[in-house]
């Protein structure tokens, strides 16, 4: 399951487009926080994703995501050209193909590496899914596999992009949202050759009007309970807020439980109510939230962009700033009791025995700290901006990883206090 959002320039604040993201899994599944750096590869080179290996191409982007520790992919991750990627699981009417194929997450980092802008990421997946399908085990090694939308976004342009197969249908979005269902009707502006031949043959659309992408091929046997609400509340809330988006809304909407708002009060709701699955999920055994993003998308290359993450529920815990430039402390990448998604699960697994009374406590608690962070941001960013003027790159990265490091040691020791302090 996951929620994505996102506010092209026309929309926010800052004049800058927005992309946030949460991250919902199998309770207890870990989810680090991964930067690969760009390469260039030979000639004949191939590279080994989740389930199969395909061939690699001449050179991959920087780029750094949330994953789950035993996937290739990403869950969810941005690139060194301003390019931001989620994608979430959808139910079609067509079974899955059977043999291993790419699952969604190795399709968000591969479009990453290989795309330059939005429209040009869409391309390079649309491509790997004909080529490749998306079979294979996506929930845990051992699980089923599922079809997959996709939210594509720059500095310039969105896209959503919903798949069955090797099949797929997108449209344009100036800010829109996705969750755990088809949601393109016949508003689609490019799809696969055969979509509406095959919906047709199938069965699924035999109107004599343009095909209806989420009338057609959305599975109606899975409830709609699970994921409608949320996509309600996120669309409601880019209408609600439009011209106000900025980072911290991003981040409010990504903590939100409906009624309860940032505090989860959903304690005796059953998987049959709407109310039981929330943006900010706690909704096991089906899923919870494991990591989430918030994203400004820069508008001019060369100047230092900061990528939000938070790990585990976000209402528990922090979104830090991380950058592309410089190295990721080690605890960020980190699948052990050592790592930073270990920790903020064990202050989330601390809240959720009273969040009533631990979630304000906690809050109030991060509050200095994200104020701390916030003046130390801004200070850096600002020396940054001065290397990159004197095209010290060097320095500038030096920069970024020094605040990294800082930032995430002054966090995890805060969170280590509040989970002891909360037992």
């Amino acid at each position: 399951m996951c929620d994505s959002v996102v506010a092209a320039r026309g929309e926010t604040v800052g004049g800058v487009t927005l992309f946030g993201k949460n991250s919902d899994r199998k309770p207890g599944e870990t989810q680090p926080f991964r930067l690969h750096p760009a390469a260039h590869h030979p000639p004949g080179a191939r590279v080994r994703c989740t389930h199969i290996e395909i061939a690699q191409v001449a050179h991959t982007h920087r780029v750094m995501g949330h994953s789950p520790a035993w996937v290739w992919g990403y869950e969810h991750g941005v690139n060194a050209y301003g390019v931001a990627i989620g994608n979430h699981t959808v139910f079609s009417n067509e079974p899955l193909e059977e043999e291993p194929g790419l699952i969604g997450m190795d399709l968000v980092r591969l479009g990453l590496e290989r795309g330059r802008n939005a429209r040009h990421a869409l391309d390079v997946i649309v491509g790997l899914i004909e080529a490749h399908g998306q079979g294979g085990s996506a929930l845990a090694p051992d699980a089923a596999g599922y079809h997959n939308s996709f939210l594509i976004a720059d500095p310039e342009t969105a896209w959503i992009l919903e798949t069955s197969n090797r099949r797929h249908a997108a449209r344009r979005v100036v800010a829109g949202s996705c969750s755990n269902h088809y949601a393109l009707g016949s508003d689609w502006e490019i799809g696969s050759r055969d979509l509406e031949s095959f919906a047709r043959a199938s069965g699924w659309w035999t109107s004599s009007e343009k095909l209806d992408v989420a009338a057609a091929f959305r599975n109606p046997h899975v409830p709609p309970r699970i994921s409608e609400g949320r996509q309600r509340a996120t669309r409601e809330w880019l209408a609600r807020e439009r011209g106000k988006h900025d980072v911290a809304s991003f981040q409010r909407l990504l903590r939100d439980h409906g009624a309860g708002g940032p505090i989860w009060t959903g304690r005796g709701a059953t998987q049959d109510e709407e109310r039981f699955f929330t943006v900010c999920a706690h909704s096991a055994p089906i899923h919870e939230t494991s990591a989430s993003l918030v994203a400004e998308l820069p508008a001019e290359r060369g100047v230092p962009w900061p990528v939000w993450i938070s790990y585990a529920t976000p209402c528990s815990g922090i979104f830090l700033p991380v950058y592309l430039d410089g190295a990721l402390p080690d605890r960020h990448a980190r699948d052990d009791e050592h790592g930073a998604w270990h920790a903020f699960a064990r202050l989330q697994a601390a809240v959720a025995r009273d969040p009533e009374r631990h979630t304000p406590e906690v809050r109030a608690r991060f509050a200095p700290l994200e104020a701390w962070i916030e003046r130390e941001r801004l200070a850096v960013e600002r020396a940054m901006r001065a290397a990159f003027t004197t095209e010290d790159r060097d320095r500038a990265g030096d920069l970024a990883t020094d605040f990294m490091r800082r930032t995430l040691a002054a966090a995890l020791a805060e969170v280590d206090a509040l989970a002891s302090a909360l037992r």
